[in-house]
This record gives C-alpha cells, sequence and structure tokens, in this order.
C-alpha cells in the first residue's frame, strides 16, 4: 500500500512539474531538458519504490501511475473546468498585428521564437495577423487579415 501512495504523491508532483515547466512539446525539447527529464524519471523510481526492488513494488508503481492518468483523462473528457486546469487554456498572444508581450513573458515564449513559427507558416509580419494563438498543446494558431489560418509548433523558450 506504501508503494500505490507514494506514487500517487509522486504522480501529482510530476503533473504539476510538466504543468509549470510549460508548453513545449517532447518533440521540441532541448537536449538538456530531455536530459532531465529522463534522469527526475529515474530519481522518481526510487522515491516510489522506496528500498523495495521486487517485480511486484515495479508493478504497483507503474498501475497506480497509469490508473491515475486513466481517471484523469476520464474525468478531463467531462469537465470543462478540469480540462482547462489539467491541460491549460489557449492564450491570444498576437491581436490585429499587435503582440501581446505580456502574454509572452507568463509563457516564457520568446517573441523570435514567435516569429519564427510565424515564418513556418509563410507569415513574413506579425502585422497581417489578426490573432495568434498559442494553444495549450505548444501550437500556434495563426488567423491572418485575408482569412488564410494555419499552425506553427510553439517552443518553450523558458
Amino acid at each position: 500500500m506504501e508503494t500505490v501512495v507514494r506514487a500517487a504523491v509522486v504522480f501529482l508532483v510530476l503533473w504539476a512539474i510538466t504543468r509549470v515547466v510549460g508548453r513545449s512539446t517532447l518533440g521540441e525539447l532541448s537536449s538538456f531538458e530531455l536530459i532531465v527529464f529522463i534522469t527526475m524519471g529515474d530519481l522518481v523510481q526510487q522515491g516510489v519504490t522506496g528500498q523495495d526492488s521486487s517485480v511486484t513494488g515495479a508493478i504497483l508503481a507503474v498501475g497506480t501511475m497509469a490508473c491515475l492518468t486513466i481517471i484523469l483523462a476520464w474525468f478531463n473528457a467531462r469537465s470543462r473546468r478540469l480540462h482547462a486546469i489539467v491541460t491549460g487554456r489557449p492564450v491570444v498572444v498576437v491581436t490585429r498585428g499587435v503582440t501581446d508581450r505580456g502574454a509572452l513573458r507568463r509563457e516564457r515564449l520568446a517573441y523570435d521564437d514567435l516569429l519564427g513559427a510565424a515564418r513556418q507558416q509563410g507569415i513574413e509580419d506579425l502585422a497581417g495577423v489578426r490573432l495568434a494563438v498559442l494553444e495549450p498543446n505548444g501550437k500556434i494558431s495563426f488567423f491572418t487579415t485575408d482569412g488564410t489560418s494555419g499552425a506553427a509548433d510553439g517552443t518553450d523558450a523558458g
């Protein structure tokens, strides 16, 4: 039972860490961030299983994390409020060609990364952007004044 409680606590801590880290998607992690996350996984394993190195302890820990993930996904699909807490809300970063630098700072998104994402969508200048939204998954959706739209992968500048 101790392993289940430890796994549940670590699950909540890892969820909180991923929310604080930002909206960068897995494919956009820097080498350093990837190494940190892998190392964290190894460190977490020690905390979850304690001195229990048995197969049973490992199965309990992984099973608890998997069950909590499934339960969270189930509630997330049924509650808009919980969905916003778990995955985040879209954030407007450009309105009528004007960049919201405060929103960029809060989301730890560098202005140059925003420009790069726009260029990937064929947008040369943000002045032609009617609306740009940083989506909860880290992508940036652009809506231009000529009615075209697109989405580009965002990057976490934090």
